[in-house]
């Protein structure tokens, strides 16, 4: 299959693929990252990528399809988080300077059922400094820029992820939603991206932007596939 139709496949489109044998989640994965390699330069969406971390989810999701086992929908899967969701081992720095050295030593509980789902995590996106703004544009790790026009904003606080999809550097993304900070940069990026209803998912491990508004969510290539994650 060509480069630029497989990284446009939806989630099920993606794992019917996983499921009839046409891919396997190490293939995918290595697409995936060469895909990131490439084009991340120019948009500026990824802030890390776990390269290693990765071939072995991809290894263990191969294994498991291969023995008839997989663990549903998401397995083999790649998918990003963005950077103020603690993943544990990576860097965990909500686009501040300061916490260029801060590293998760937990996993957020989003993030593990993302693991426990069998999906593979390819790395850490950008976002607008402690989540407080809507433009994509970080003074101290860069702008994260539109993939489909020069010059546009990707819109925030969560524009790497609604870049990643957007641009077919990821299947799924997460991003985190207070006032708009999925479905601004969903929208100006044209893929769809959902707040879920307040405490659906847990922001245990979120940096913290109102407590009582924060939200957990998702984005994808298709909108009935938001509620999958």
């Amino acid at each position: 299959m060509a480069d630029r139709p497989l990284r446009r496949l939806s989630l099920r489109e993606t794992h019917e693929q996983l499921a009839c044998g046409a891919l396997d989640a190490v293939a995918l994965t290595e697409h995936y990252l060469e895909a990131i390699e490439r084009h991340n330069p120019s948009l500026n969406c990824f802030l890390g990528v776990d390269d290693a971390g990765a071939a072995r989810a991809a290894l263990r999701s191969k294994a498991r399809w291969a023995a008839g086992t997989p663990l549903g929908l998401l397995d083999g899967i790649p998918i990003a988080v963005k950077d103020n969701i603690a993943v544990e081992g990576w860097p965990h720095t909500a686009g501040l300077a300061g916490w260029r050295d801060n590293v998760a030593r937990a996993q957020g509980p989003v993030v593990q059922r993302l693991i426990d789902a069998g999906a593979v995590l390819l790395g850490r996106l950008n976002m607008d400094e402690a989540a407080l703004s809507a433009l994509g544009d970080n003074p101290h790790y860069g702008r994260c820029h539109n993939p489909w026009a020069e010059g546009l904003t990707a819109g925030g606080s969560s524009g790497g992820s609604a870049v990643a999809v957007a641009a077919g550097l990821a299947v799924l993304a997460l991003g985190t939603d207070t006032m708009g900070s999925v479905r601004i940069p969903a929208a100006y990026c044209g893929v769809p991206g959902l707040k879920p209803s307040f405490g659906r998912l847990s922001t245990v491990g979120v940096v913290p932007v109102g407590c009582a508004f924060d939200a957990v969510g998702p984005l994808a290539r298709r909108a009935d596939e938001l509620m999958e994650v």
